[in-house]
């Protein structure tokens, strides 16, 4: 039989605050952005501001008033970054296989190690206690044949506890939940399922397969399996990790972008974001698509194909300009995101031509590829464009893999 665990580093960002500043421990705290710059709402809580009521996503304002007293935090990405990998790295002590989702919690495949650490149970004991003594916060762990019910098991006992989900036990725990506390259940699927009176995991799990696939599709007949634990996903190790289909990156603006200007410099910016993690995951694209939000919460987008794959920061922002043009009319924007598509191998020969731009992108990808050498020695400002100096557009962190928001 399969053994799967899931650990979840309880309120991480909040804890890791919490672990450097001993002063915090006992006062409710939350991570949270600076309202000035429009990121003012709560990205994480700890538990004594989650007794308060306070919820990740909470604007200050409504924090304040949950939990009079709470003390903010500025988000530090790198350090929660380092906290994580050495999370994984105490993970891979147990388990070949380690299956990373987010930067706060993990599978692991413990099928084949288990007999070596006492079974499935003590391993996740010893890993509570491990990322206690060693990291200085409390993680929850799930023990159970399936991955899924592995994840469901992580959030029965928190802060710090362990819960045991196998088949002889899994109908009592796991049949009476609520059914959007099964991962992949969300609120608009709770709400069709509510309409069919389903409103427990249970009653997935017997509900008709025949009627479920009509409501929901494929992903209703997964999610009746995964019920009846039928599930079989494998843990996959983070370099056999999903299909890269797409690579983009968005940003809310400091301020409303009111010129061509604003607007250049920050496509420009998520360019060159794009195009270095192309690099990094060795693509090229042949489709470029952009998006953008009004002050006003509107939004449109539009996409266009490339004659040729390209990866430099200089053709991915010049298309989404034009693309920009073609249906901006010139109201203030909040946010814009850029993002490519049709993603193929950087090793694969590609026809250039005499008549085009593709030898003009060959030299803006070894530019790209020469501005990123001297970025990686001296510091990403060491090297910028003109329009990035002194811009009040946006703030620098290139951390967007670790946003809550972004899963």
């Amino acid at each position: 039989m399969s053994v799967f665990l899931h650990i979840d580093m309880n309120n991480f960002y909040a804890s890791v605050e919490c672990a450097e500043r001993p002063s915090l421990r006992s006062l409710p705290v939350a991570v949270a952005g600076d309202p000035k710059k429009r990121h003012g709402v709560v990205l994480a809580k700890n538990q004594i501001a989650k007794k308060y009521g306070v919820k990740t996503g909470d604007t200050v304002l409504e924090a304040q008033m949950k939990a009079p007293g709470i003390v903010f935090v500025p988000p530090q990405f790198d350090k929660y970054d380092k906290i994580s990998r050495k999370m994984f790295g105490i993970c891979n002590k147990y388990a070949y296989r380690v299956e990373p989702f987010g930067p706060d919690e993990c599978w692991l495949d413990c099928t084949e190690t288990e007999k070596m650490f006492g079974g499935g149970e003590s391993i996740a004991d010893e890993l509570r206690e491990r990322v206690k003594r060693e990291l200085g916060i409390t993680a929850s762990v799930g023990v159970s044949f399936t991955k899924m019910f592995a994840k469901l098991g992580s959030d029965m006992k928190k802060p710090d506890g362990t819960t045991v989900i196998f088949e002889d036990n899994f109908r009592d725990k796991v049949w009476p939940l609520p059914a959007e506390e099964l991962c992949g259940v969300g609120r608009k699927t709770t709400a069709k399922l509510n309409k069919i009176n389903i409103h427990t995991i249970g009653e997935l799990a017997h509900s008709d397969e025949r009627v479920i696939s009509k409501l929901l599709g494929k992903p209703g007949r997964d999610l009746r399996s995964i019920a009846r634990g039928e599930s079989c996903h494998d843990v996959r190790e983070a370099i056999y990790g999903r299909d890269v289909k797409s690579v983009g990156h968005g940003l809310t603006a400091l301020r409303d972008l009111t010129t061509d200007d604003d607007v250049e410099t920050l496509v420009y910016y998520l360019s060159e974001l794009v195009s270095a993690r192309l690099r990094k995951y060795g693509f090229k694209a042949s489709g470029v698509s952009v998006s953008a939000r009004s002050f006003l919460l509107s939004r449109q987008g539009k996409q266009a194909v490339l004659p040729y794959p390209v990866s430099s920061s200089w053709d991915i922002a010049e298309t989404a300009i034009n693309l920009l043009r073609s249906f901006h009319d010139g109201t203030p924007l909040r946010s814009i995101d850029v993002s490519v598509f049709a993603l193929s191998d950087e090793r694969a020969p590609h026809q250039l031509s005499f008549f085009d731009d593709s030898l003009k992108s060959v030299k803006s990808e070894s530019l790209d590829k020469a501005i990123e050498k001297i970025r990686l020695k001296y510091g990403r400002s060491a090297i910028i464009r003109g329009a990035q100096a002194n811009q009040d557009i946006f703030t620098d962190k290139d951390v967007g893999d670790f946003l809550p928001f972004k899963r």
